[in-house]
């Protein structure tokens, strides 16, 4: 139930305020004087969730100058707190004074009920929202400082989606316990990784990436265990796998759905037992691997479809990070792109637009493409919407954009397109007989 201290030397002014705000669920604290209201609000403190105070305290005094110090001193104390003011019509300069310095109201007296009451409920319902969005953002401050201790390997990001993945990453990494990551193609699921890595207990072991779906399936398990000469056509000596190079470190297993039910087996025995054998060998191994896993598939369909085995989605998830897609992370896009220009150019309004807008199917990915290719062909320092080779689509409401590109947009957009009047058209958001009217306005011949 919120609170509002009245602070007013007249009993019955108090009384009649605490009557009529008992009758909306709203609790009160009285004082009589500025001391016994400033007492109040030290003991109180948040508490107390908005106050209203008397300008005038002292018998025969109607300066009001006794409540414009003790809004001033309220105001020091406590400079969120929502103030309204109690005052005579002849103190009005003073109040509207107040209200310009942050007062939150002034009512007349005798007030009304009903505009006091709407005015309370209103400031009470802003005081409340304010005081969680102020909760969320010193939340995301206080992460953002616990993530400073912390081996990022140089991540770049803004939104509080990934902030949310990294943190949970830099909590887990001091665990033995395996992880899956899972995710789009393209979304920094090996950098996740990495950082797993670079705070855990083996920091300083080696990190060894497979890549499962790079290989065929009958050379996967020979690359994860090893194999000795002659264990297969074209092994001419021994070679270590995988899991031998990552022994006292880290094995970053890359879509892990791709592993074949052979070896997704013995990938279970080693994760249980830490022991394995080369292809062709009887000796047994043993190592000591923390083993962090990723994938882009639908794992438990492929369970129910047989291809992927439970036990083993069970033993690799021990930890699960989910990392959305940059389309569901855009506060990642623009530091993203500004991060791939590397300071050399600097992204227009437009281009800035078409970025957000851009639906990222190929993720953090494409847009390093993207950046590498609009700062080759950009001429000038700055990068506009034309230079991205974005394909068109609507720029969401009031985002900035150019109504009219200008000769030499349209001819960087020809010649990325060879020519290609229609390539050159969908890349400038026109369509083919616009492009025609502006090549002929500004003299540009037809290819």
């Amino acid at each position: 139930m919120p609170t509002v201290l009245i602070i007013d030397d007249n009993a019955a002014i108090a009384m009649a305020l605490e009557v009529l705000f008992s009758l909306h669920d709203i609790e009160t604290l009285r004082a009589a004087s500025p001391e016994e209201g400033l007492a109040a609000l030290d003991r109180a403190g948040a508490a107390i969730d908005l106050v209203i105070q008397d300008m005038n305290f002292t018998a025969d005094t109607t300066s009001g100058e006794e409540g414009v110090a003790l809004f001033r001193a309220i105001r020091k104390r406590h400079p969120d707190l929502p103030v309204i003011l109690l005052t005579a019509w002849t103190h009005l300069d003073a109040a509207v004074d107040l209200i310009k310095a942050g007062a939150a109201d002034y009512l007349a007296k005798p007030w009304d009920d009903q505009r006091l009451i709407a005015t309370v409920k209103n400031l009470l319902e802003l005081g409340q929202a304010n005081r969680v969005l102020r909760q969320r953002l010193q939340g995301e401050l206080r992460q953002r400082r616990e993530l400073e201790q912390y081996d990022l390997r140089g991540m770049v990001w803004q939104d509080p989606a990934t902030e949310r993945v990294i943190h949970l990453a830099c909590q887990v990494a001091r665990a033995d316990v395996p992880v899956l990551i899972s995710g789009p193609n393209g979304t920094g699921k090996e950098r996740i990784a990495e950082i797993i890595q670079a705070n855990s207990p083996v920091r300083d072991g080696p990190f060894v990436v497979l890549n499962c779906g790079a290989l065929p399936a009958e050379l996967i398990e020979a690359e994860l265990f090893g194999a000795d000469a002659g264990a297969y056509t074209g092994a001419s000596k021994a070679r270590e796998g995988k899991f031998e190079a990552a022994d006292g470190g880290t094995l970053f297993l890359d879509e892990i759905g791709n592993l074949p039910l052979a070896g997704q087996m013995k990938l279970l025995r080693v994760l249980e037992t830490g022991r394995f054998e080369r292809l062709g060998s009887n000796r047994e191994r043993q190592v000591q691997v923390r083993v962090v896993s990723a994938t882009n598939a639908d794992l438990p369909a492929m369970i129910r479809a047989g291809t992927f085995r439970e036990d083993l989605y069970y033993r690799l998830n021990v930890i699960e990070l989910k990392l959305p897609p940059l389309a569901g992370r855009p506060g990642d896009i623009l530091p993203l792109a500004r991060h791939f220009l590397s300071g050399a150019k600097t992204l227009r309004a437009d281009a800035e637009a078409a970025l957000l807008a851009h639906p990222w199917p190929g993720n953090v990915r494409e847009l390093k493409n993207v950046m590498a290719r609009a700062r080759l062909l950009a001429t000038g320092h700055d990068i506009g919407v034309a230079d991205l080779g974005l394909p068109a689509v609507a720029l969401p409401p009031g985002a900035p954009a150019e109504a009219e590109p200008d000769r030499d947009a349209i001819s960087q957009a020809l010649a990325r397109a060879n020519g290609i009047v229609a390539q050159a058209a969908t890349d400038l958001g026109l369509s083919r007989q616009a492009l025609y009217r502006r090549m002929e306005r500004l003299g540009i011949g037809r290819p």
